[in-house]
């Protein structure tokens, strides 16, 4: 059941209705009733999925929080008795049943993810031949869910939170439907209390989380989808366009995924607020960015956050990788040698974010690329301090900060290119394509699928965007500062954006509604 249609619109509002129908303590259970009638009906064939993930997560976290509570119980009791040995040697004991149970857990649900999303492009990309297409049992939100209940395992082999008591409530953590087509990937300390606690109906939740469902579809129907026309007829038929034509369905792809996953995000977080639950945000306005490593950390954020958090702090602060960088120290230098642990990190961080996305190369090739950009640029500071300073750059002037940014933007239209071409060599064959000039791009461009009333509505939708994202950069909160217009001026503008939506949307006979691109993912 896709986010933008009718069908779900109605869920939703019923979902609403009975949530705040029912007596509050058992508000959480209309969730999870909802949660898995949503998933039975987008995806029934792999429910069993997400309960299997469920259970072994539940059961295997019950293990690891009763050792963890079981050791904290037994030092309070024996703090007097037991010498700094036998605590060490205690603390090692639990550490090790604790680790071996989170490495079960995470190898059983990582490797389900792995069979069902990278076994058959990997044997495909080994020259063995196409094998059963297991892309029909993917389960929906597989690396969402997955990637959440890992955090929940990994921060409880911690020590930072308790396990869930109720595997019923732990279920909804786990399948909160508004989470499950494109995320965010939500922490079980930021989640967890909100789905379990019953909220009370709010008319200003109710009017925020619509103008933020309103917003999303916006940017999905208006501008995503529009672009997104243009953009498959140029990258399904690569080998017919080349030159500006080409460049110009990579930058309208850059326009077209941010709209698409933003928009269904604002759909998503749209409706939990409804229900009273803040859901963690996802994007901060990447495209002002002025550098690829902030870039990061405005894009999927939940994503960039659990790939800091379990990966990269993992490695750079590693002893066995710090004795790396000291012993290197010799060879590359002490500069280089100290960076060492942060330079791994980083590529092991990308790498991960490009497997993500898929197991094919060219998610690899574009895990690599932004993994690159950054190690460069960690390697290249000092120099390029000493650049700016000889040219008497004023490094905190707006015309400085302003080229970072374009740069940036730059760099992510370009980067682009790999996770959106149908392969590793499609993608370089259309780099290559860029450069080549011929043809009539003014002729060429109106006979892409889009007309100039359509380019209009695609550059209008832009400009709306970008002066409510700058708006938003400067620290003004858009729906609180639409809640103090006059009643009148603030249906105006809900009644315009309604329209839009309806009157300018993409709909009609080939259109997908559920063709969110992260849903793929």
């Amino acid at each position: 059941m896709a986010f933008t249609s009718f069908y779900f619109l109605i869920f939703a509002a019923l979902v609403i209705c009975v949530y705040y129908s029912v007596p509050k303590k058992g508000r959480w259970l209309a969730l999870l009733a909802a949660s898995y009638a949503f998933y039975l009906m987008s995806s029934p064939r792999t429910f069993l999925f997400v309960l299997f993930t469920t259970v072994i997560t539940f059961f295997g976290g019950r293990y690891i929080g009763r050792q963890n509570s079981e050791h904290k119980a037994y030092l309070q009791e024996h703090k007097d008795r037991l010498s700094k040995e036998d605590k060490k040697a205690l603390k090692a004991s639990v550490q090790k049943k604790k680790r071996q149970m989170a490495a079960l857990i995470l190898v059983a649900n990582f490797g389900v993810l792995a069979a069902v999303k990278y076994f058959a492009p990997f044997i495909e990309a080994l020259g063995v031949g196409k094998i059963i297409d297991l892309g029909i049992l993917i389960p929906l939100g597989i690396s969402f869910y997955t990637f959440q209940t890992a955090a929940y395992i990994i921060d409880l082999y911690r020590g930072k939170i308790e396990a869930d008591s109720s595997i019923l409530k732990f279920a909804l953590f786990v399948s909160f439907f508004p989470q499950m087509v494109q995320g965010p990937i939500s922490r079980y300390d930021q989640l967890a209390g909100q789905l379990y606690e019953g909220h009370d109906f709010s008319y200003r939740n109710i009017s925020y989380g619509a103008q933020l469902v309103l917003w999303g579809f916006f940017k999905k129907l208006v501008i995503a989808d529009r672009a997104a026309i243009l953009v498959n007829q140029v990258f399904d038929n690569y080998d017919q366009y080349q030159g500006g034509i080409v460049f110009v369905a990579l930058l309208l792809y850059t326009v077209q995924i941010y709209g698409d996953f933003s928009g269904g995000i604002d759909i998503a977080r749209g409706i939990a607020a409804m229900l009273g639950i803040d859901m963690a945000h996802n994007f901060m306005r990447p495209y002002f960015s002025d550098s690829i490593s902030e870039f990061w950390r405005r894009w999927h954020m939940s994503l960039s956050f659990w790939c800091r958090d379990y990966i990269f702090f993992s490695i750079s602060l590693s002893k066995s990788f710090g004795k790396a960088g000291k012993r290197l120290r010799s060879i590359l230098g002490d500069r280089v040698g100290k960076l060492f642990p942060v330079l791994v990190a980083q590529m092991a961080t990308f790498l991960t974010i490009g497997l993500w996305h898929g197991a094919e190369f060219k998610y690899i090739a574009y895990g690599l690329y932004n993994g690159g950009i950054i190690i460069l640029g960690l390697l290249l500071e000092p120099y390029l301090r000493k650049l700016t300073a000889a040219l008497h750059i004023n490094v905190e002037g707006t015309g400085w900060k302003l080229f970072r940014i374009l740069r940036t933007f730059f760099l992510i239209v370009i980067g682009r290119m790999f996770p959106r071409a149908a392969s590793f060599g499609v993608a370089i064959a259309m780099f290559g394509s860029i450069f080549k000039g011929g043809g009539n791009f003014s002729g060429e461009i109106f006979a892409l699928g889009l007309d100039a009333a359509d380019f209009v509505i695609l550059l209008g939708g832009c400009v709306i965007w970008s002066i409510i994202s700058y708006r938003q950069e400067k620290g003004i909160k858009i729906r609180e500062d639409i809640s103090r217009k006059p009643l009148a001026l603030r249906w105006l503008l809900f009644l315009g954006a309604f329209a839009a939506v309806v009157i300018l949307g993409v709909y009609g006979p080939g259109y997908d509604a559920g063709a969110f691109i992260y849903r793929g993912f």
